[in-house]
């Protein structure tokens, strides 16, 4: 099996060149590619973290390698008091069941949240893979536990909803015998790469046509190792998905935050001024874990409106905000992180005007005491605005308003009053009615026409 997604793989590498591919394998051509304008316009994402690791649930998605990786005691002592003597990771597989796995109640789920985007994963470092990966014999969710594939079957119930796809990947795998022999050799060997990642690479694009490949798993080795330049320039020039695949920027030790499509720069980034690249923020409702803990605890998770306030803030800097939920082993996301994501949705049905297909506008926030922050199409303006201020007047010191100035909010029909502050700016008259009567609880978005 190994030996023929190996062959499939140098066969289409092969093709590709005799073409003569538009975008060279190197990174002065791969990063002058324009993104494709579908991922700017979606601004929010659902990112879904769910492998082998979700079976002991327990700590993070890094199980594996806290427990035999840095045999840390906590981790030890965990599975010495869960599980019989002499358990192995590989063991969890047959338990990782997916058995309440409903692909189209999560698309239905992800849709009502607000997502124009899902990624999953696909494989995390543990190697598990949750397709049948023709280089990962009795490791995937084919042969093991579900007896599923579970990357299909998402994919095609987001695409009866128009829910762009991504799949996410991790180059390395931590245990693999293969990659820790290319990795003794200071990675001067590529028999890991040849055999397993791309051979896996191509399959997944081949396979499922996705709208985004999220690749991780990058920072031990260098692209020349990783063959990514060679991969992207083949995804760029000959898939099938060349014109609307989209990207992110960990495909070797040194490109986060420099090379690829967009930038995820780090988990949780946090630019703190306007970038001049299209980034992404990932981050997880669990403040402390990618995947499913069986422990957690309600103090431990994002609230409704850190996430509006995040998703807000995010987008006033130009980026796309991709939020994790860790469903468990049997396949189901828990009733709070579902919660969660309906609070999102219902305030985005609102407000989504001033998100989707936004603008970063010439001031990203008030530089006041006000925590208001903008976002734009055209000519109009939005600012939200995330605590009410008290008297019930909003002083906006950015906007520079005109005659024909005209101030709304969203989900409230009537035009509000406004007047021109002494110094600058304009002082706004928020209606007076009880919190109930509101459309959102939180982060109110004001739609200012008229101003410069």
């Amino acid at each position: 099996m190994a030996s023929l997604g190996a062959a499939r793989w140098l066969l289409l590498l092969v093709t590709g060149a005799a073409g003569g591919p538009r975008y060279s394998p190197d990174w002065p051509s791969l990063d002058a590619r324009p993104l494709p304008e579908w991922f700017d316009q979606a601004k929010v994402g659902v990112f879904v973290h769910w492998g082998v690791f979700s079976v002991p649930a327990y700590g993070s998605e890094w199980f594996w390698w806290h427990w035999q990786g840095e045999r840390r005691a906590d981790y030890e002592r965990f599975v010495r008091e869960h599980y019989p003597p002499n358990t192995t990771y590989a063991d969890f597989a047959s338990r990782f069941t997916a058995r309440d796995f409903q692909p189209r109640y999560w698309a239905w789920l992800f849709e009502q949240a607000g997502a124009r985007y899902v990624v999953l994963t696909t494989k995390h470092h543990e190697g598990f893979t949750n397709w049948g990966s023709p280089v990962s014999w009795n490791w995937n969710s084919m042969d093991l536990g579900p007896h599923r594939d579970l990357v299909g079957e998402l994919g095609q119930a987001l695409r009866e909803r128009n829910i762009r796809y991504g799949l996410y990947h991790s180059l390395l795998e931590w245990f693999n015998p293969l990659y820790l022999d290319d990795k003794k050799n200071g990675f001067k060997t590529q028999n890991f790469v040849f055999s397993k990642t791309m051979p896996e690479l191509y399959d997944l694009v081949l396979r499922y046509k996705p709208d985004l490949v999220w690749s991780d798993g990058d920072w031990e080795g260098p692209d020349t190792y990783w063959n990514s330049t060679s991969f992207l320039s083949w995804l760029y020039n000959d898939s099938p998905v060349k014109d609307t695949v989209v990207v992110n920027d960990r495909w070797c030790n040194n490109c986060s935050c420099h090379h690829g499509g967009y930038y995820n720069c780090a988990d949780k980034y946090k630019p703190g001024t306007l970038p001049q690249h299209k980034w992404e923020m990932c981050t997880s409702i669990d403040k402390h874990s990618w995947g499913y803990r069986s422990n957690m605890q309600v103090n431990e998770l994002m609230d409704e409106s850190s996430i509006i306030s995040e998703l807000v803030q995010t987008v006033s800097f130009g980026g796309n905000y991709l939020l994790n939920v860790g469903p468990t082993k049997e396949g189901v996301i828990v009733p709070i992180f579902q919660e969660r994501l309906l609070s999102l949705g219902k305030w985005l049905r609102v407000n989504g005007e001033a998100i989707y297909a936004s603008k970063p506008w010439r001031v990203q926030m008030e530089n006041t005491t006000i925590d208001a922050w903008y976002t734009s199409k055209g000519s109009t303006v939005y600012a939200i605005f995330l605590t009410w201020p008290e008297g019930g007047v909003l002083k906006l010191a950015s906007p520079i308003p005109s005659l024909s100035t005209q101030v709304t909010m969203l989900g409230f029909s009537e035009k509000l009053k406004w007047e021109k502050a002494r110094d600058k700016g304009l002082l706004i008259t928020l209606p007076y009615v009880p919190p109930s009567v509101l459309p959102v609880p939180c982060c109110w978005t004001l739609k200012l026409e008229g101003v410069a």
